[in-house]
């Protein structure tokens, strides 16, 4: 008699329609040998249905934190079809398994699919991060830095992959990535200075701030969105009446975007134009304000003075 598991890779490989994504559960926390059973039967699944179940597996592990389908994603960054590559390494977003870097380094510069390169561009970055707050050896997090390193001053690669590339390299305040960002901010193309404004903010190296202000207003939303993102990773106070502006902005998400960074900032102009707007009459202006005030209280009030006085560090 077969056990769920068996049950549910049986009708992925046989059945006439994809399982209830309740039986899907089942991929969650595997042990190693439910893990070899799915490698084994892998290549069986038709090729349309490892795709959704894929995909269904990425969604479900979004909206329920528990739920650990790591085994299956790994199964599945080995595929033969693309989509399917893309997905298993978007789903291992919050996997901090060092083992994983020289997986993901062989994606980003071997694989033949340039979006399957992107996501794994994108998900070096976060052992990057990891090395620099030393939660992660020096060695595992050099691994990860010059495959991204290597990927982006590839003059042969994609534009899409050379920005993913700058932007997980710029957790790094090194000469070699400043440079690359300065580089980038200079580009032809919009997107690539797109990706060197939002490289600016995630350095968190005030050095840039002539450079983010003066794409505030920049005729490109997607532009001023970075840009005031950038303003608030980076604690501009002197960006606060430009960002005042930007909450009047004709785009949503450039609009909440400078409510966020009014947050990130702090300061007693900041706090009143987050509290006035806690009073608009627009519902979706009213709840970005709200959150966006009450971080500003949690990393610049009464809390944050609080954890200093306990801890002797400023809220994270």
């Amino acid at each position: 008699m077969l056990n769920p598991l068996e049950e549910l890779v049986q009708s992925l490989r046989e059945g006439d329609a994809m399982p209830e994504r309740a039986s899907l559960c089942e991929f969650s926390c595997l042990e190693a040998g439910d893990a070899e059973l799915v490698r084994e039967a892998w290549p069986s699944v038709p090729v349309e249905r490892r795709q959704m179940l894929m995909r269904s597996l990425v969604d479900m592990a979004e909206a329920d934190f528990e739920l650990d389908f790591g085994a299956v994603f790994r199964v599945g960054i080995e595929d033969q079809d693309c989509e399917v590559r893309v997905a298993a390494v978007e789903g291992l977003w919050e996997d901090e398994d060092i083992r994983l870097i020289p997986v993901l380094a062989e994606r980003l510069l071997g694989d033949e699919v340039a979006r399957v390169r992107e996501a794994a561009a994108v998900s070096l970055g976060r052992f990057v991060l990891l090395g620099e707050l030393e939660k992660i050896r020096p060695e595992p997090k050099a691994r990860a830095y010059e495959a991204l390193l290597a990927s982006c001053v590839d003059g042969e690669e994609s534009v899409e992959v050379r920005r993913r590339a700058l932007e997980s390299l710029s957790y790094v305040c090194e000469d070699a990535v400043v440079d690359l960002v300065l580089e980038a901010s200079k580009a032809g193309d919009e997107k690539t200075r797109v990706s060197a404004v939002f490289s600016m903010g995630r350095s968190g190296d005030a050095r840039w701030e002539r450079e983010v202000r003066r794409e505030l207003f920049s005729p490109n939303p997607e532009m001023r969105y970075e840009a005031a993102r950038a303003c608030g990773e980076l604690e501009l106070r002197d960006a606060v009446p430009e960002l005042e502006e930007l909450v009047e902005d004709a785009d949503a998400e450039v609009h909440e975007a400078a409510l966020w960074a009014l947050g990130q900032i702090g300061g007693d102009r900041a706090r009143a134009i987050l509290e006035r707007l806690c009073r608009s009459g627009d519902e979706a202006t009213r709840e970005a304000a709200t959150a966006a005030l009450e971080e500003l209280d949690f990393l610049h009030g009464d809390l944050a003075d609080l954890i200093v006085t306990l801890t002797g560090h400023a809220a994270l």
